[in-house]
């Protein structure tokens, strides 16, 4: 796809999300919202999957870490062909597929449950791993917030991929700065987070998370990185899209309501707009 094409995608990924949550009445904004340019071109160019056949043995596998954020994941699923795009309006409702939190079981494409934060890292470890003891090709990626950095498992995670030289995975971290509580900074400091990394046996790569270019790049260099597992560290903003949502700590963990919701849409809307007419 063009980055034209992929911009596109994902401004209709966000009016989806703005959708699902005012139906919904609850779930989290800034984040899906913050993350939907790396889910489009996850799912758009850069993983090897086939939504015909969610359970390829050679697929990609995406492990979601912090699973409040799935909003952006059933979305992005849903746009790509794995379920019917009408069944995003479900989400959270009693007997859904479309849980708070992803389940496996539930939908195809969703590699794992998750919920407890700090997991998922660990859980794309075993996958990795397995993967290079039977010899095969495929790659893992695991998506992380900033915040889940707070909580030891993810630690221990990182220092077994890189004692164990996983270079078949790669880390994608939300480094958008806030969590429930407040400004990652304040509630508890992470930098100099790439240095950590690097300790670990990391290699690292920074990112602006909203430039298409920049994230394809990163992804593709992953695949060339032989020696250690790789952690893309993604500078995002937080409710993206949606001028009162963005950088605003407050919308972590709560959805729009009706006015606020048509506020964003038209947002999402003119975006579109200016998407087409700056490359017309």
């Amino acid at each position: 796809m063009t980055v034209k094409e992929l911009q596109l995608k994902a401004t209709e990924i966000r009016t989806s999300i703005i959708e699902m949550l005012l139906e919904a009445g609850s779930g989290h904004s800034a984040g899906p919202l913050g993350m939907a340019d790396i889910f489009t071109a996850l799912y758009f160019e850069v993983m090897n999957i086939d939504p015909n056949k969610p359970d390829w043995a050679d697929r990609d596998r995406l492990v979601l870490s912090c699973g409040h954020i799935c909003p952006v994941l059933y979305a992005t699923l849903a746009y790509r062909g794995y379920f019917p795009r009408s069944e995003l309006m479900t989400l959270r409702r009693y007997g859904t597929r479309l849980h708070g939190h992803p389940h496996n079981l539930a939908l195809p494409g969703i590699e794992t449950s998750s919920g407890p934060l700090a997991q998922g890292l660990s859980q794309a470890v075993g996958m990795a791993l397995a993967a290079k003891m039977d010899d095969k090709k495929w790659r893992t990626y695991s998506v992380l917030s900033d915040g889940e950095h707070n909580e030891g498992q993810l630690w221990e995670a990182i220092m077994f991929a890189g004692k164990n030289k996983l270079n078949n995975l790669t880390a994608i971290v939300d480094r958008n700065n806030i969590q429930i509580d407040g400004f990652t900074e304040d509630v508890m400091p992470l930098e100099p987070l790439p240095d950590k990394y690097r300790s670990f046996g990391w290699y690292v790569l920074e990112i602006d998370g909203h430039n298409f270019n920049e994230i394809i790049a990163a992804l593709r260099h992953a695949r060339a990185v032989f020696e250690k597992p790789t952690v893309i560290i993604a500078h995002t903003v937080p409710g993206k899209g949606v001028d009162f949502m963005e950088n605003d700590y407050r919308w972590h963990g709560k959805p729009p309501k009706a006015d606020e919701a048509k506020i964003a849409l038209r947002e999402l809307r003119t975006l579109r707009g200016k998407i087409i007419g700056e490359h017309e």
